[in-house]
């Protein structure tokens, strides 16, 4: 999982999540070892109720483990208080939600900027400028939520996870609620931000088509990480997935 030439942005040690007790028990994340390589499109995929969506809630410090370690950069986000946690996570994590969880009172540049204004980060505007320009959203700027189109506010959504420079954007299924043309956009935009700005992004989603974006694909299933694929195309996720049918309980 990455080399000595390739920084790790994201580092999982032993991580279990367990939901429920006695017969009923539910491990939906079970002892995961995981390292997550800088500047690169990660996606993980795996059936329903693999666990793959619990996986990036307790990677993002959304959800704490029952045991392990996340580390991201140099903090451990496992073991702070939540107030602390909360201050650390805003300024190494950014989150792209499938739902794009824009505030509809405010224009799009007050969206983007708002991580810096909650985390008490100075604005850069030269930094502001090159999310606006590769992600294409100068007209948004001014523009409230509800005057945009969905591809428009998940962009949005992309930029405001970019603007604090996290060490990695964690992504939940980011092109479900979009048609095929936006979905392609929104995956060209998160590969791009990846390649020319060096940025770690980390994806759910159930296409195999958006997989082929990135540049490897976990393949989670019963809590674990089962296989991993590097350069996919949509057959080679296909097939990795029919092969995940297997190892399924």
């Amino acid at each position: 999982m990455g080399d000595a030439t390739t920084p790790v942005a994201l580092t999982a040690r032993g991580l279990t999540k367990t939901y429920g007790a006695g017969e009923g028990a539910v491990t939906a994340v079970d002892h995961v070892d995981l390292d997550i390589p800088g500047g690169v499109l990660t996606a993980v995929m795996g059936p329903s109720g693999s666990g793959k969506t619990t996986l990036v809630h307790l990677l993002a410090g959304l959800d704490r483990p029952d045991s392990g370690e996340v580390w991201v950069g140099d903090d451990e986000l496992t073991g702070l208080s939540d107030k602390k946690l909360a201050q650390v996570r805003g300024r190494v994590v950014g989150f792209v939600f499938q739902g794009f969880n824009l505030i509809q009172t405010m224009s799009g540049r007050d969206n983007i900027v708002l991580p810096l204004r909650l985390n008490r980060l100075p604005q850069d505007e030269a930094w502001l400028a090159t999310l606006v320009e590769m992600l294409g959203i100068e007209r948004e700027l001014d523009r409230r939520p509800y005057e945009m189109s969905g591809g428009q506010q998940q962009r949005v959504a992309i930029a405001r996870a970019l603007i604090t420079r996290p060490r990695v954007v964690l992504a939940d299924e980011p092109t479900g609620n979009l048609d095929t043309h936006a979905s392609a956009q929104i995956l060209s935009h998160l590969r791009t931000s990846c390649r020319e700005l060096g940025q770690s992004v980390v994806m759910v989603t159930h296409d195999p088509t958006a997989a082929s974006y990135a540049g490897r694909v976990l393949l989670f299933a019963n809590g674990r990480v089962e296989g991993h694929i590097t350069d996919p195309t949509p057959e080679s996720v296909l097939a990795g997935l029919d092969a995940l049918a297997g190892v399924e309980r």
